[in-house]
């Protein structure tokens, strides 16, 4: 296994290396094909061998080479991360293939969701289509007798948090119902550990901002999506055995 895993690090590299494009320029209404990666200090393009993941940034110290402007670090960070949860997805469902690809696909989009909901308070709509697209194939060819359990899960999730948007508008956004639809969909049952996750994660942290910053902190506005991302990958990585040791214990 080993020697596939490293291979997959290699590609989560390469690929994470494309998906900060896409968190950068689908915000911005930008194509993710043209033109070729630009320095965002001056917007010359970028050489080929400017452009390696992390060696690169790396090699020219976080500075760009044409006019010496900081790279952000999100950028390697982002193409480590990505490599890192492809190992882990391939690790933890090896043998399973067509969960692997759902996997490889759901970390994807969950990355680039979490990017952009940080940097722009944003959860693009054309990410959750192109990824629910490509997970609705995948099914239909691998496992299609799952389909009915997965969209009634996209429907139960998308719903939950619907309901929480119209209670708390200014605590949920319409983004954050989307991202639970699609977590449905790539999940199925293990939807219900990963909103679990996600709700927990998000409470705690609102309590810890409340209790350093006094009332303040319920003007500021956190966004959702990096928790339901978090509880999307429990859901993938042991969703499973979190729901069969809830059904054990309620038996």
């Amino acid at each position: 296994m080993a020697p596939a895993l490293l291979v997959v690090f290699v590609w989560g590299l390469a690929f994470g290396s494309f998906l900060t494009v896409v968190a950068h320029r689908v915000p911005r209404g930008e194509s993710v094909v043209a033109p070729r990666s630009r320095c965002p200090g001056c917007g010359t393009g970028i050489a080929a061998y400017d452009n390696v993941p992390v060696f690169s940034w790396a090699l020219l110290r976080g500075r760009s080479r044409c006019c010496d402007s900081p790279i952000s670090v999100r950028y390697p960070l982002t193409e480590i991360g990505l490599a890192l949860l492809y190992v882990l997805t391939v690790a933890v469902l090896w043998g399973e293939w067509t969960e692997v690809a759902l996997g490889i696909v759901f970390v994807s989009a969950l990355v680039v969701v979490t990017v952009t909901d940080l940097e722009r308070r944003i959860i693009p709509n054309k990410v959750l289509l192109v990824a629910s697209a490509v997970g609705l194939a995948i099914v239909v060819i691998g496992d299609p007798g799952s389909l009915p359990e997965r969209l009634a899960a996209a429907a139960g999730a998308g719903g939950l948090l619907f309901a929480a948007a119209l209670a708390y508008p200014k605590g949920m956004g319409l983004g954050d119902v989307k991202l639970a639809a699609v977590m449905g969909l790539f999940l199925g049952r293990n939807v219900a550990p990963a909103l679990l996750v996600a709700l927990l994660a998000g409470s705690i942290v609102g309590l810890v901002i409340i209790a350093r910053d006094g009332a303040a902190a319920r003007k500021r506005a956190i966004p959702f999506g990096p928790f339901l991302a978090l509880g999307g990958l429990v859901g993938l990585l042991a969703g499973d055995r979190l729901v069969d040791w809830y059904l054990q214990t309620l038996g």
